[in-house]
């Protein structure tokens, strides 16, 4: 029995997985602390023990008949986010839970896995090639029909989640180097535009530069270069129709001490809360920003600060090394897998967790634009942390069937 863990159960996943949650229940603990609401700590352990048992169950679960769900899995969570956009509660702006006795739960944070077996199930596929277009259409498609229904709820820090994990499974999966910076430039073009005329033109010369070096031929130069143009002009009508607080978020990202009081406060208050904490911190429950609740609601997406303040940067970089490990681990199971299916699919995952944690860590000292991007296993919140930890145990299952083709 100890022979067959040694060499099957991924200890490695598992107690980085435990680790990272232990941190993020101590964290929300000492986030709730003086302000009467021990409730969502006390929530936030039901749901680790729920998703300790569902990471276990997935990791056992016959490699085979993961591939073969993930098609039935996919079209499920699709036709979930159809529902939620007639029925579903709005928070904050989005219509993007489902509201039972008191619980909250975002499909969204299901739907990225779902996903993502769906590509790799399609990829893995011996007649499938990346290189040849319809191929290469179906693949975007299956990212696309969730993507577009996740931002008509809106929420687009979920959907940005969506593209960023796309380019590395496109990687992975073969694509050539064109394909990946035609999808690429667009977004540089975008950003260039938000921050002005200037930056947009440079933007636009740098695609330009990155499509003709890469280029396989003058038609598909020609496509990519006018979807780049496209993006780039409808950036400001797309930004006019966003809600004034998502408005207000960008604005902050680029320039949050300009409205310190108002967009930008989270931020300031989150960068002096993590530069107050010194290098060894304030001590548990003694930081002051977090005990005198100045980062409103800073058991979710602003858990980073209460970390950095209370442990400084040495418990900071505790945590930020586990999800270091993590991301390394993850990438050394999909090289060493021999099945491409799970090969493809821990990719995906580490695109999942990696997009989150530079986010959430980025926004929470002002390097990044506030989306509302939780930070994996630490905060707040049931659907995510159960979906963190689902991804765990299909990577523990992945582990374990490495040398399955």
């Amino acid at each position: 029995m100890f022979s067959y863990f040694k060499e099957y159960f991924d200890f490695r996943a598992f107690f980085i997985c435990i680790a990272l949650v232990v941190i993020g229940l101590i964290s929300i603990y000492s986030a709730t602390f003086d302000i009467n609401n021990a409730v969502n700590f006390h929530r936030q352990a039901l749901w680790a023990g729920i998703g300790f048992v569902l990471m276990i169950i997935v990791s056992f679960i016959p490699l085979r008949t993961l591939q073969r769900l993930s098609i039935t899995s996919y079209l499920i969570a699709v036709a979930t986010l159809v529902i939620i956009l007639v029925i579903g509660s709005t928070i904050k702006g989005s219509k993007s839970w489902f509201g039972l006795i008191g619980l909250g739960g975002q499909p969204s944070e299901f739907a990225k896995i779902t996903t993502v077996l769906a590509f790799a199930s399609y990829i893995a596929k011996t007649d499938v090639s990346i290189s040849r277009v319809k191929h290469l259409f179906i693949s975007l498609g299956i990212f696309a029909l969730p993507m577009l229904l996740i931002l008509a709820q809106p929420d687009f820090g979920t959907a940005i989640v969506f593209f960023a994990v796309l380019l590395p499974l496109l990687y992975w999966a073969g694509a050539s180097n064109f394909i990946l910076i035609a999808i690429l430039v667009p977004i540089l073009t975008a950003f260039g535009a938000l921050l002005g005329t200037a930056y947009f033109l440079i933007a636009v010369a740098v695609g330009a530069a990155l499509l003709y070096i890469f280029r396989e031929n003058k038609f598909t130069v020609a496509i990519a270069f006018g979807v780049m143009l496209a993006v780039g002009l409808s950036v400001q009508v797309f930004y006019e129709s966003m809600h004034v607080y998502q408005q207000k978020r960008i604005s902050a990202f680029l320039n949050p001490e300009a409205d310190p009081l108002g967009a930008g406060y989270n931020v300031v208050q989150s960068k002096i809360a993590i530069g107050s904490g010194g290098f060894f911190g304030k001590g548990f429950l003694k930081g002051t920003q977090t005990q005198l609740n100045y980062i409103p609601e800073q058991w979710t997406d602003f858990i980073f600060c209460v970390t950095g303040e209370e442990f400084g940067t040495l418990g900071a970089s505790v945590v930020l090394g586990l999800f270091a490990a993590l991301i390394l681990h993850i990438l050394h199971v999909a090289s060493i897998s021999r099945n491409r299916f799970s090969s493809i699919a821990a990719i995906g995952i580490m695109g999942i967790l990696g997009t989150h944690i530079v986010i959430n860590t980025g926004m929470s000292m002002g390097l990044m634009p506030v989306v509302g991007l939780p930070l994996p296993f630490l905060s707040y919140g049931g659907s995510s942390l159960v979906a963190n930890m689902i991804m765990i145990g299909l990577l523990m299952n992945f582990y374990a069937n490495r040398k399955e083709y």
